[in-house]
């Protein structure tokens, strides 16, 4: 409901970009991710989350950040940028997803991880 104050709307638009004899939609996507850490220190944990949005245009990235599973007695923390999208057969694309955790632990450590984004 609209009260008469300038902040009180909003603006839904889409564009369309032609590419190649298509046309793609710019809208804001995420994808759920899933990974696992390198086996350090005796033990490794899981990480899973949904990335950041991005625009569907052929060389986007998704930001991620996350907390990993509790093992061992304690988390670590990770961030970083998906590469860029791995097409598949049925038009859906998918991101890998790599890098290091921040240190924790009894034993100070890192992990390095990798996974998809799908």
């Amino acid at each position: 409901m609209n009260t008469g104050n300038p902040s009180d709307h909003e603006h839904r638009f889409q564009l369309f970009f032609h590419h190649g004899g298509e046309y793609w939609i710019h809208q804001m996507h995420t994808h759920q991710y899933r990974g696992v850490t390198s086996f350090d220190v005796g033990h490794r944990h899981q990480l899973a989350g949904v990335t950041g949005p991005a625009p569907h245009t052929p060389d986007h990235v998704h930001p991620y950040q996350g907390t990993t599973t509790f093992d061992d007695g304690h988390v670590h923390t990770f961030s970083g940028v998906t590469g860029p999208p791995i097409p598949l057969p049925d038009g859906r694309h998918y991101h890998q997803i790599w890098g290091q955790t921040t240190s924790g632990g009894a034993i100070p450590h890192t992990h390095t991880y990798e996974g998809v984004a799908e």
